[in-house]
């Protein structure tokens, strides 16, 4: 008997890491489906794609630059669990 791995979707926002292809894999890898991401994606889309959690990939910039990217805010009002890594983990101090 084979799993849906559709039942859980998570959503990866793409900061543009070198690894958010890799991280897309793993967790693909544990049963669970994944789709990644604009960061920009609009807050509809986001919520339209109603994801079980949400995964914020690093990248290259500095949150201490002006105009850095950040995490939509519509991320942290969907009440599901977010997971940031490197970058992502810094745009949603």
């Amino acid at each position: 008997m084979s799993q849906d791995i559709h039942s859980q979707r998570i959503l990866i926002l793409d900061f543009g890491s070198q690894y958010t292809q890799l991280i897309a894999r793993r967790v693909r890898e544990i049963g669970v489906f994944s789709e990644i991401r604009a960061f920009d994606m609009s807050d509809d889309e986001i919520r339209d794609y109603k994801p079980d959690g949400i995964i914020l990939s690093g990248g290259p910039e500095s949150v201490t630059e002006e105009g850095s990217p950040r995490a939509p805010g519509v991320v942290f009002d969907l009440g599901v669990p977010v997971l940031g890594i490197c970058y992502g983990m810094q745009t949603m101090a």
